[in-house]
């Protein structure tokens, strides 16, 4: 049993175990945020497609890869300690984030690009594996009995605020050069990686002044500490069973959710509704900044209620609510599109040659025209005055630089991405108490990061790229990806509903 510590050092825990976890998560998340730039950077670009979906299959990689960091730094975290396991990967995140900054373009080095990618992503994925179950653990072996969601539910903001300070960095970034600057090789694409290692250095220096937890510290004095971690964590069937219930009675069903409300939904306003990129980031930005707070409302209310009903809520409202709400956002940006075109049909019809001369020469030159549905782009290269050649370019990349959100819709699509968001509080405010309150001090940093990695790494971290190969291969509907994180998150509520208790576990295990 753990004794509450004073308020300030209480304070000072969270501060410094947020500080860096947010850090890592921002490091993991500007790969995701900027995939269609990398995607042209480290494949071939004759099939765009096919280099957006190796680039998420990567992006995925580093998601995948996250159980085994769990086994590896969780076991390190049980044997010296929760200071120093997650100040290594702290460090080990910083320096992959920053050298994928450095990695030459596939037009430089070839096939050895995406290669490099590749490890320094598994790498980017080991190191978040032991991060957030060191955290975790550390913060809630430092609470008081009584507010232990309330305290752990400050570090379940780390994830959402490090995707949040991603998508500021790289708006703020791009905001300050052209789209031909920003997407060059070792243009601006690059600056948030580089960054990245100022922002570990401060969160490196915070951490080596914290101490260790109160209670590994008192175990590992008694001589009491796991000599084989994860010998105890999954051979001993009562914990192991723990770990299972864990799994797919809560995390998996959390993990869906969170990707699909955030990763998923800016992937699908960009590539599904053709917004912009600045207009599709900051509803994502504003969405965030005001569901954040119901990551912490959520923990309080778990010590009072409990952490079960909370999670399986959230669970069903995404369930239920889903589909009704991207079919929305198809509908509105269709409709939006589709009056601005009506207003500019005329004009841009009508643009079909353009004569200059200069010298008595004919110069070649571009007209637009695009077609009424909103869904098609030509251009006109005038080659003659009398000769009109049509090329037919990429769609998504035409109509994510056009498509600008009237101010109404534009915040009725922040309201829909917030309720979304919304749900990730729910289902994520109090996991972090739930699953610390599972299992025993001396195999909690292991027993908990394996169920935890794998429900979001492996269930979650893959909804942005089956999303997009279900609608690749039926593109007839384009809510089809939706079918994976409702059917896993379904599954799990089923299994919530009927296998956890909600009894608040005030005394957790020593």
């Amino acid at each position: 049993m753990n004794q509450p510590g004073p308020p300030s050092s209480i304070r000072s825990v969270i501060a410094a175990s947020s500080v860096g976890t947010m850090i890592e998560w921002y490091d993991f998340y500007i790969f995701g945020m900027l995939s269609t730039t990398i995607s042209t950077q480290f494949f071939p670009r004759d099939n765009p497609t096919a280099a957006l979906l190796s680039t998420l299959a990567i992006f995925a990689a580093g998601f995948i890869v996250r159980p085994f960091g769990a086994l590896v730094f969780g076991r390190l975290g049980d044997l010296i300690g929760r200071k120093y396991t997650f100040l290594l990967t702290l460090i080990l995140m910083g320096a992959s984030t920053f050298l994928i900054g450095c990695v030459p373009s596939y037009e430089s080095i070839g096939i050895a690009a995406p290669i490099l990618v590749l490890l320094l992503r598994l790498l980017q994925g080991l190191a978040l594996g032991g991060e957030y179950g060191g955290a975790a653990t550390y913060v809630a072996e430092h609470a008081p009995l009584n507010k232990r969601g309330f305290y752990t539910s400050w570090i379940q903001t780390t994830a959402t605020l490090g995707l949040f300070v991603a998508l500021g960095v790289i708006l703020l970034v791009k905001s300050n050069m052209t789209d031909a600057a920003f997407n060059a090789e070792w243009g601006g694409w690059r600056y948030p990686f580089w960054i990245s290692v100022l922002l570990v250095g401060i969160s490196i220096y915070i951490r080596l002044k914290m101490k260790e937890s109160p209670m590994f510290s008192k175990l590992k004095a008694e001589g009491k500490t796991s000599v084989n971690p994860l010998k105890e964590s999954f051979r001993k069937k009562a914990n192991f069973k723990m770990v299972l219930l864990a799994l797919f009675g809560a995390v998996m069903g959390q993990g869906v959710i969170w990707y699909t409300g955030q990763f998923y939904a800016q992937n699908f306003l960009e590539t599904k509704c053709f917004i912009e990129f600045e207009q599709s980031r900051t509803i994502m930005l504003w969405a965030i900044a005001i569901a954040t707070p119901f990551f912490i409302l959520w923990g309080w209310l778990s010590d009072r209620v409990g952490r079960k009903w909370i999670m399986m809520a959230g669970m069903l409202l995404g369930i239920i609510t889903y589909r009704p709400i991207f079919s929305t956002f198809l509908q509105e940006s269709s409709t939006t599109y589709q009056l601005k075109n009506s207003r500019e049909k005329e004009r841009t019809a009508a643009v079909t040659k353009k004569e200059l001369v200069k010298n008595d020469s004919v110069i070649t030159t571009t007209a637009a025209v695009r077609l009424e549905n909103g869904f098609s782009y030509t251009e006109t290269k005038i080659d003659s005055i009398n000769q009109l050649q049509f090329q037919q370019v990429q769609r998504s990349k035409t109509i994510l630089s056009d498509k600008h959100l009237p101010s109404s819709t534009y915040w009725k699509f922040i309201g829909l991405v917030f309720i979304l968001i919304l749900y990730v509080t729910m289902v994520y405010g109090p996991i972090a108490a739930f699953l610390v309150e599972m299992f025993p001090t001396k195999i909690r940093y292991t027993s908990m990061s394996l169920p935890y990695h794998i429900g979001n790494g492996v269930f979650g971290g893959l909804v942005p790229f089956i999303g997009l190969l279900l609608t690749t291969t039926y593109p007839s509907d384009p809510l089809v990806g939706l079918w994976y994180p409702i059917g896993v998150a379904a599954l799990c509520l089923v299994i919530g509903t009927l296998y956890l208790t909600n009894k608040i576990d005030r005394n957790i295990k020593d």
